[in-house]
């Protein structure tokens, strides 16, 4: 992995035509907080920069429904954001706005910069044209027939159905959303990128990371859906693309370009140059240069977004900075895929959201725990889902009953015994641990694990991996929990009060570290912990990296006699009522859907897995069986307890299919198993082979099923 001096993070532009949901927080920003956050711990030059995408057919649209300007949209909106990532603790050093005069000029100097090197091919093309409202559509003016799957409300540019990238002269039927009239073709001039033209260095640079001879990137390092989806576009040819629309709200085109009147920079041309205006006004703010932050190969540009903006931050962008000239290239765009709510896709136009202002007010102080809840089931490589069951669980369970639980224990019985004071011990007390025997004394060797349970977290962090390092995060709370409960310092106090005092200092070392691990994930939660110990407060200043080098001296985190604060809760239980409340908030604003139901489409496949010999194909014994029975797995959401029958035997399989089928569904289906995997035990069941499921774009599960007359036990080859 390469070594930079400096990272610049990036969060892909919210569209000011409406609030923030969990989907928009699950995928492009609470990811880049934890990152950013951890590598500010580690004490990195690292910028994390956004701002409000205020450009774009969608906002004059909402803006003429609502009788309003843009202008008042976007202020709107801009706001909204700007409150709503404050509150949920999202650490921009910049966030900006792309209706600012500085995007404006950056903007229109890039397209001046791309016209006068002959990088645009200018094209008179044929568009539809509203005579009654006397302009050209652009994509999200025109509606009609989707031709794929018979939807009447699909837009110019795609169909919201079924997900189908569409031409507005695919459309069946297309009328005008200004007039409501049938639109003309008319001809008009627009300037296009030639992504044909950068096919080639575009190819070498997203497979192998190479560019003009430099070694750019690591393609080892990027997710697998994120090299899929740049190598399926490629595979189909990349095509020129339109950088100009006949609009009349976004950034002009240069006034000294001929045939400039009436034209808009389209919004993916001005959008993503955001980035760039942001850090801009950043380093005017703060008397910085922000060239190098931009324009130094001693950067890492890393692109935090969601997989729908692929294509965009990994082709068009980066051919448009090359283009320029003396801009970097990303190192890598860590791409999050959908998350889910309650069983459905999150749609704004039917109102199934959770719409994260309203969560922060109607569920006050608890803002740590959503983004507890969405880095656990963060879709990192693949969709995920939110449940307001789920979301109840991992707080009672894991936050109250786990990491609350033992920071609250070990402060309570600090001032119990030793009137809140960190107690001294003896190091050459040596105890028994809970795997047996230490090598060295049991504080040194606790402390050690703990050391190296630190290590494993920040290197699931630097590999774009923070649902693992979160689960490292709650590991060394349970083995915090697990030190109290195999030694019961309340039980030995009397009899053995050195002992304890080793305990208990431990324990006290332990709580230290988590306020310093958590605060990427819960900032909040860090602020109280730190409280708690009477110690400062953390700015994100090399504080996680101090603390490892005083872990590796082998010193400890809290010295003897140190004072600490009074015991408060962390975390307090979430109550049924709450969660029916939004259970039935959620049912009573759904606006149904009265489209006919079409099947779901496929997003771009993920990429395919590398290639085996068929030698190692026909080790696997892939055999049809029939489920006769099957039932839930106690306090294991995703888990069914399957008894198979392969004819010549009944085999018992645990498989993770819960939250897609229920007990009942699944008795009397055919299934394919592999019937020679190692067996393996899950929640105390020995699980002997696998079922084998299609999992389709959504996250949705299918089993793979032989014919219904297929005796059991045959073989699949």
């Amino acid at each position: 992995m390469r070594q930079f001096k400096r990272y610049l993070v990036t969060s892909a532009l919210p569209y000011a035509n409406g609030p923030l949901h969990i989907g928009h927080l699950a995928g492009a920003y609470l990811s880049a907080d934890v990152y950013v956050r951890f590598q500010r711990l580690m004490g990195k030059d690292i910028l994390f920069i956004c701002g409000s995408d205020e450009h774009g057919a969608a906002i004059t649209i909402k803006a003429m429904k609502e009788g309003v300007s843009p202008q008042q949209i976007v202020d709107q909106y801009h706001e909204i954001f700007k409150e709503t990532f404050s509150r949920m603790g999202v650490s921009f050093d910049m966030y900006h706005r792309t209706s600012a005069p500085l995007h404006h000029e950056t903007s229109q100097e890039f397209f001046s910069t791309l016209y006068n090197k002959g990088e645009f091919d200018e094209k008179e093309t044929e568009q539809y044209y509203d005579e009654e409202a006397g302009q050209f559509l652009a994509d999200r003016y025109i509606m009609g027939t989707c031709p794929k799957c018979g939807h009447t409300e699909a837009y110019g540019d795609q169909c919201e159905k079924c997900g189908s990238s569409l031409n507005p002269t695919d459309l069946i039927d297309p009328v005008s959303k200004l007039s409501g009239k049938k639109p003309i073709l008319k001809k008009t001039l627009h300037w296009y990128l030639p992504l044909d033209k950068y096919e080639s260095w575009l190819r070498e640079w997203v497979e192998t990371g190479v560019c003009d001879g430099q070694q750019l990137h690591d393609p080892e390092d990027w997710k697998n859906h994120v090299l899929g989806q740049c190598k399926s576009w490629l595979d189909g040819g990349l095509q020129p693309r339109a950088m100009t629309r006949d609009l009349d709200w976004g950034v002009d085109v240069p006034d000294d370009i001929k045939g400039h009147e009436g034209k808009k920079l389209y919004v993916w041309m001005d959008a993503p140059i955001g980035y760039i205006s942001s850090t801009k006004q950043w380093a005017k703010d703060h008397k910085k240069d922000w060239k190098k932050y931009w324009q130094n190969q001693e950067t890492a540009l890393i692109h935090f977004i969601g997989k729908d903006n692929i294509v965009f931050h990994c082709l068009i962008f980066p051919a448009i900075l090359k283009a320029h000239g003396n801009y970097i290239l990303p190192v890598n765009v860590p791409a999050n895929q959908f998350m889910n709510l309650e069983g459905r896709k999150i749609s704004t136009s039917r109102n199934w959201a959770v719409w994260v202002h309203e969560y922060l007010n109607e569920i006050p102080d608890r803002q740590d725990e959503l983004r507890y809840v969405m880095i656990k089931n963060m879709p990192e490589q693949k969709d995920s889902e939110f449940t307001w069951k789920g979301y109840q669980d991992a707080n009672n369970n894991e936050l109250v009953n786990n990491l609350a639980n033992f920071v609250n224990r070990v402060i309570v019985l600090t001032h119990k015994y030793y009137d809140g004071k960190v107690p001294d011990f003896d190091e050459s007390i040596d105890l028994v641990g809970p795997d047996g025997p230490m090598e060295s004394s049991y504080h040194d060797s606790e402390m050690l694990r703990l050391f190296d349970d630190i290590h494993e977290m920040c290197d699931y962090i630097r590999a774009y991996d923070f649902r693992s390092a979160l689960r490292v995060l709650m590991d060394i709370s349970t083995k915090g929990n697990q030190i109290l409960q195999f030694n019961e310092p309340w039980k030995a106090i009397k009899e053995d009060p050195d002992t304890v005092k080793v305990v208990m200092n431990l324990c006290l070392q332990y709580v230290a570290a988590i306020g310093v691990i958590c605060r990427p994930f819960m900032p909040f939660t860090s602020d109280k912990i730190r409280i708690l110990l009477n110690q400062k407060a953390i700015v994100e200043k090399g504080e996680l990296e101090k603390m490892l080098d005083v872990l590796s001296e082998g010193d400890c985190l809290l010295k003897k006699g140190h004072k600490i604060g009074q015991a408060v809760h962390l975390f307090t239980r979430i109550d049924d009522e709450v969660i029916q409340k939004q259970m039935a908030k959620l049912q009573s604003t759904l606006v149904e859907d009265t489209a006919p139901e079409v099947p779901d489409q496929p997003s771009v496949a993920e990429a395919i897995k590398p290639v085996v010999s068929y030698e190692d194909f026909v080790k696997m014994d892939i055999r049809t069986a029939t489920i006769i029975a099957a039932e839930k797995i106690e306090k294991a959401d995703k888990l069914l307890k399957l008894t198979l029958d392969l004819g010549f035997e009944h085999r018992t399989v645990v498989s993770g299919i819960a939250q897609h089928y229920t007990a009942e569904q699944v008795v009397g289906r055919k299934v394919s198993l592999l019937a020679n995997l190692a067996p393996r035990k899950m929640k105390g069941v020995d699980s002997q082979g696998m079922i084998l499921m299609a999992e389709n774009s959504n996250g949705k599960l299918s089993f793979v099923s032989p014919d219904d007359h297929w005796e059991n036990g045959q073989s699949i080859k």
